[in-house]
């Protein structure tokens, strides 16, 4: 097997980019140092496409050994031929290579094994060859044992014997499998008549296996889990024991029938509850890996949202009998105020919780509220609205506030790590300052939290888990290294995000840093215990020292590219201090548009690709890339349910993002759904191809339900 030829062919890139990626894998590097650092090598492939590429290696490679494990089981059993090493070879998945091996497998105690131990597979075998032209209860009077009873008892083990032959016959598999996906369908009915829940679409339901999409998938296994569903594959087995007979039955009479009847119990007992099972498991794990993809995506967009900073933040954490719990933080995170109001029901104070919260805005100068999107949100939300609107009236002071997720607050707020960070605070409170956090910083206060309790992506919880975590894992490390780390404020749990830092390291940064003051220069983190070289190549490219002692520490230059940049900056007659400086900034951008990369690459011994990426760190140094992103949609009125009217256009913010549309937080109570076929008036083919988490949108309403509080939306037409 051609690992190599075989990536290439899958990701279209070229086999040079595969084997140099395959070669810096197993050196120990990783994806976002390959991804940032090593564009030349690999042809400048990006974070997702390396993923892809690590995913298929590590399963390619686990397929051969396999396929090793599998010769190495058959040849020791003596049964080893050139057909079988010519069907393992050209196997491409490992669930053929376990079709294959099924026959030699060593099984439990079934009816086949126990006939073969009464000595009647020899009788199975005259059966089968069908040449012998003896009546067949004449030939089993032979096999009449102790154990075996009389001729009918014979002739049984024998049948089970058959059935158990055809049954883990890879041919027949596969050729069944095939039929299964072209012409199968899978067929739901409700499993409580008349019970109203979220399935009932599923109630009488039908789809080809060959185009049901993934979420349908999911919904289905759901609905079946909570024994509201069952589900049926149906197929045309007609079919496919016509096939199984055309193959294994060469003649007429006693033997024929008795092949057939074998063939019948083999597909009823043994071949269609397992391949039921194999099939229903195929969808699902595909069904898996597709939610995973948009579940990476969305905590990726989520992860990378536009940081609003400079500002004091009131954390609101809504909730009716226990209060509404408060959180002003400064524009460092800083906690400065912490407190509880009670304007929701059951105590409707309205009153004394719009007296604290002024006498909040006033004392710290607070210039957004963030209010978490849970139970009470919008009742929270109108009370906001009226106060921050008392308070212009009375005084002039704006005040603003926005919507924020809070989902994995009350997971964070109960954690070790928060216990840490604020261990003489109530565990309600630390929701509230996780919330204001996660306006100011996303990134910082999201990587604290478990990623499936990010509330994002679809039936999360029902996928594989380890499948999830591995990916989010990753989607948090590239995002983390996408927008680099200052070593100085970060804390131990988004360091152990970064390239080459695991848990261990990052906590003996925080300590190194609590004991010796602050880093001064990048080189000093060889002084963490446990930080040796390799990790310091891995690392030092995505760590940040703002204010120290090299100006290219607060870009992604990396320590191996210092000479090199500070060779390029002397040909254009500047110095590496001179990007601290606004205006000789300006001159350097201008000279630096005006170079010949080809040519000066060249010169400098460098690669075109390395050589632009530190062009580019030069021009914007210390610039956050995700000041690029949306900014969250600042709101000073609330927007009723009731307001809502059909063909009104809204602007609100992308929350979530699934393979049947995605969810707009319009300022009402639930989030409305655009559905994907009214995204654009083109075909669209999958959602994440027009929205992104946190874009901020125009959508008609197309259409209201009261009695659930749902809203469709549409992104057609919306200009217009």
């Amino acid at each position: 097997m051609n690992i190599t030829n075989i990536i290439a062919n899958e990701l279209n890139i070229k086999d040079y980019q595969v084997q140099k990626t395959i070669s810096l894998i197993d050196e120990g590097n990783t994806i976002p140092f390959i991804a940032r650092y090593r564009k030349e090598a690999t042809g400048n492939l990006s974070d997702e496409t390396l993923r892809e590429l690590f995913e298929r290696l590590t399963y390619l490679r686990n397929l051969e050994q396999r396929k090793s494990e599998v010769q190495t089981s058959i040849e020791n059993q003596g049964k080893w031929t050139d057909e079988i090493a010519k069907e393992l070879e050209n196997a491409v998945t490992l669930a053929e290579v376990e079709d294959i091996y099924r026959p030699y497998k060593q099984k439990k105690k079934t009816r086949a094994i126990i006939a073969k131990q009464k000595g009647l597979e020899p009788l199975a075998q005259n059966i089968l060859e069908q040449k012998d032209v003896h009546n067949i209860r004449e030939v089993a009077k032979e096999f009449i044992t102790d154990e075996v009873a009389d001729v009918d008892d014979a002739i049984q083990g024998a049948k089970d014997i058959i059935a158990e032959i055809v049954s883990d016959d890879p041919y027949f598999r596969k050729k069944i499998k095939g039929i299964y996906y072209r012409e199968g369908t899978i067929e739901t009915t409700s499993a409580k008549e008349d019970e109203k829940s979220p399935y009932e679409m599923y109630y009488d339901f039908n789809e080809k296996l060959s185009t049901i999409p993934s979420h349908r998938i999911l919904a289905i296994n759901r609905g079946e889990k909570e024994e509201f569903l069952k589900v049926k594959i149906k197929k045309n087995e007609d079919k496919i024991i016509e096939l199984i007979c055309k193959k294994m039955i060469s003649s007429q009479g006693d033997r024929a029938n008795l092949i057939k009847e074998a063939i019948d119990d083999s597909w009823g007992r043994l071949i269609e509850p397992s391949v039921d099972r194999e099939i229903r498991s195929d969808l699902t794990e595909k069904a898996d890996k597709q939610a995973i993809i948009v579940f990476g995506k969305n905590a990726k967009q989520l992860l990378l949202g536009a940081p609003l900073k400079g500002l004091t933040v009131l954390g609101f954490d809504p909730a009716y009998r226990t209060g509404c719990k408060l959180a002003v933080i400064d524009e460092t995170g800083k906690v400065l105020d912490t407190g509880v109001v009670y304007p929701t029901e059951p105590q409707n104070d309205i009153e004394g919780a719009k007296k604290e919260i002024t006498r909040l805005i006033l004392k710290d100068n607070i210039n957004m509220i963030a209010i978490g999107n849970g139970t009470a949100s919008r009742e929270s939300e109108m009370f906001i609205s009226d106060t921050i609107k008392e308070l212009k009236e009375k005084s002039g002071i704006e005040v603003y506030y926005t919507i924020v997720s809070e989902a994995g607050a009350s997971v964070y707020s109960a954690s070790k790590l928060a216990t840490e960070e604020y261990p003489d605070l109530n565990v309600s409170l630390r929701g509230a300052i996780s919330i204001a956090r996660r306006l100011q910083d996303p990134l910082a206060e999201f990587v604290k939290i478990d990623p499936k309790a990010i509330g994002i992506g679809q039936y999360q919880h029902d996928v594989n888990q380890k499948q999830l975590s591995e990916t989010l894992s990753g989607v948090v490390e590239d995002a983390v290294n996408e927008v680099g780390v200052d070593v100085n404020t970060a804390t131990s749990s988004l360091l152990s995000y970064v390239s080459g830092i695991n848990s261990g390291i990052a906590k003996n940064i925080v300590k190194y840093r609590d004991e010796n003051g602050k880093f001064t220069e990048r080189k000093q983190l060889l002084k963490v215990p446990k930080l040796g070289k390799n990790a310091f190549e891995q690392c030092a490219g995505f760590i940040r020292i703002p204010n120290g002692k090299n100006p290219l520490e607060i870009t992604a230059v990396h320590p191996e590219s210092y000479k090199i940049t500070e060779k390029l900056l002397e040909t254009i007659e500047n110095k590496k201090e001179d990007i601290l400086d606004k205006e000789k900034l300006k001159e350097i951008k201008t000279k630096l548009s005006k170079i010949d990369i080809e040519k000066t690459a060249k010169e400098l011994e460098v690669g075109d690709i390395t050589l632009s990426d530190i062009i580019s760190e030069l021009c914007k140094p210390g610039r956050d890339p995700r000041e690029d992103m949306p900014k969250p949609i600042l709101r000073s009125d609330v927007l009723k349910f009731e307001d809502l009217k059909e063909d009104m256009i809204l602007t609100g913010t992308v929350r979530n993002i699934t393979d049947f549309g995605a969810f707009v937080d319009v300022g009402v109570k639930h989030d409305g759904l655009v559905h994907i076929s009214e995204m654009s008036d083109k075909f669209v083919r999958r959602p994440s191809d027009i929205v992104s988490i946190g874009d901020v949108v125009k959508v008609r309403v197309i259409g209201i339900d009261f009695e659930k509080q749902k809203v469709k939306l549409s992104m057609k037409n919306v200009n217009s």
